[in-house]
């Protein structure tokens, strides 16, 4: 059947359409810009309460067991009391979280960091940040600035240190995988080899008990150590902050987590607002300044 010429025109213009839509659907389509896609973006994945959490609707935290003062108060990471319960909590404020839809969860100091899929959303557990770390999981801001100090019990030798060569002869310990360790080797470098425990009150335990001579620490637990745990020990003194940036404890993500950015950016206007050094005044209060050791 012939077309009239309008008809036919109108056929031809559609059929242009058509193969147009054509090529474009088959073509090679521009890359999104990486900051559109990148795990933890920003904008609306960030929507409060409205997280690709874990769980739809709520926010797991994990933290190791048992959980020490001051950063924790009795042993209970979900009453809000200690430094590091108040910091997860106000966090999870800001990502939209009440204190009702927060999950607690219980995980290993070492397991927190090491490679692998998470059960929890984010750990908070004096994890301090490092590029060996990063390697293995994603850290948010930091959240508490650090420094390791060295606790003897009085009256012995080692109380009476006044500079790192002073324990090099000594016998250390310290938490396995932690950065209180990496300073005896690295900084102390002492004559014998460290004794290394899987949990800091084993560490204290020893301390006690006489089978190291003094044990290294993060500075606030080791004002808690000599004023609860270990009365008739000291703070012999805190070591310098190696490099240009001080040691800083981060909250642990999975690596490539979607919630990195958002848990980073809520840190960050906790810091800005003063929310965190009024945390820290109020349960680290103790963690005051004591004898640089060089």
């Amino acid at each position: 059947m012939h077309l009239a010429p309008r008809a036919l025109r109108r056929a031809v213009a559609a059929a242009s359409i058509a193969l147009l839509a054509t090529a474009v659907g088959c073509a090679p389509q521009p890359e999104e810009k990486a900051s559109d896609n990148a795990s933890g973006s920003t904008g609306s994945t960030c929507a409060k309460g409205k997280l690709a959490t874990k769980t739809s609707g709520r926010l797991t935290i994990a933290t190791d067991e048992p959980a020490y003062e001051p950063w924790f108060k009795d042993d209970k990471p979900a009453n809000g009391k200690g430094f590091e319960s108040a910091v997860a909590y106000a966090v999870a404020q800001r990502l939209g979280y009440g204190k009702s839809t927060v999950v607690w969860q219980s995980v290993p100091f070492n397991k927190a960091f090491a490679p692998g899929e998470k059960t929890f959303d984010f750990d908070i557990n004096q994890v301090s940040i490092s590029t060996e770390r990063k390697k293995a999981v994603d850290f948010s801001s930091g959240y508490y600035d650090v420094r390791q100090a060295v606790i003897a019990l009085k009256g012995s030798k080692a109380a009476k240190a006044t500079g790192i060569a002073d324990l090099k002869g000594l016998k250390l310990g310290a938490q396995v995988g932690t950065t209180s360790l990496n300073y005896i080797s690295d900084v102390v470098k002492p004559s014998q080899q460290a004794a290394v425990y899987s949990k800091n009150d084993q560490a204290v335990s020893a301390l006690k008990n006489g089978q190291v001579d003094a044990i290294v620490t993060d500075l606030p637990t080791a004002f808690y150590v000599t004023a609860a745990q270990v009365t008739n020990a000291r703070i012999v003194g805190q070591f310098e902050n190696q490099g240009t940036t001080p040691e800083q404890f981060g909250l642990v993500l999975d690596k490539g987590s979607a919630l990195t950015s958002c848990v980073s950016s809520a840190v960050d206007a906790l810091r800005e607002d003063g929310t965190l050094a009024k945390l820290e005044k109020q349960w680290l209060s103790d963690a005051v300044d004591a004898p640089v050791l060089k």
